[in-house]
């Protein structure tokens, strides 16, 4: 505790939990829905040097043998934890910064394809994380299915985006952006992705933990 404070960081005493090291601190977090994960851990590891386990020794000032203490540190804990943890805290509705599809490519018809894989390939080469829907379905339904699975942002082309160079920008969020040339869409998507915005809130204690919670996703 006192390390702690003196470090100016606030921190409670949890009595009767498992250390198995040395005296530790624990970095508890809350995601989106108000619970409560352990994440990283920085603790005073007296086993690891011992004799029965590394045997770890070095020579101090006086010329004697000294056995060390390490430091055990764990700032994100198992990274397949911190995964679990970020997916559920943002509900898989990752920004763009984040998402391991940030745009989809959506044509109106089968007419648009060329011009759709025109339009991927540049986003690509700028360094967007892209996928497509060609298939012959109607657009509404490309739509909803990527709003489904959580996209930020749709890319929709159809025959007059073709003929004047354009492409037309759906958010996730807001919806309808309207005609743009591409490399204003371009400047858009890397501005954000720069910035690392987070541009939607949930708070939700989800009747799980006494206080809530706010968090942005």
């Amino acid at each position: 505790m006192s390390v702690c404070k003196n470090l100016g960081i606030e921190a409670s005493q949890e009595a009767g939990e498992a250390a198995f090291y040395g005296p530790k601190a624990d970095f508890v977090i809350s995601d989106c829905l108000g619970r409560e994960w352990q994440l990283g851990t920085v603790q005073l590891d007296y086993n690891l040097p011992s004799e029965e386990r590394f045997d770890l020794h070095y020579t101090g000032a006086d010329n004697q043998l000294h056995r060390p203490v390490m430091i055990h540190r764990a700032p994100f804990g198992s990274m397949e934890r911190f995964m679990g943890v970020l997916i559920e805290h943002f509900a898989g509705a990752f920004p763009l910064w984040l998402a391991p599809e940030q745009a989809r490519v959506l044509t109106v018809s089968e007419k648009s394809e060329t011009y759709g894989k025109e339009i991927e390939a540049k986003l690509r080469a700028a360094g967007f994380r892209v996928e497509n829907d060609y298939r012959p379905e109607k657009l509404g339904a490309k739509i909803r299915q990527a709003r489904n699975e959580l996209i930020p942002y749709m890319v929709v082309v159809g025959p007059k985006d073709a003929e004047n160079g354009t492409v037309s920008l759906r958010d996730r969020i807001d919806g309808d952006l309207g005609a743009m040339p591409l490399s204003d869409c371009i400047d858009k998507l890397q501005k954000e992705i720069d910035s690392k915005e987070v541009r939607q809130s949930h708070s939700s204690n989800a009747g799980l933990v006494e206080k809530g919670s706010q968090n942005e996703y």
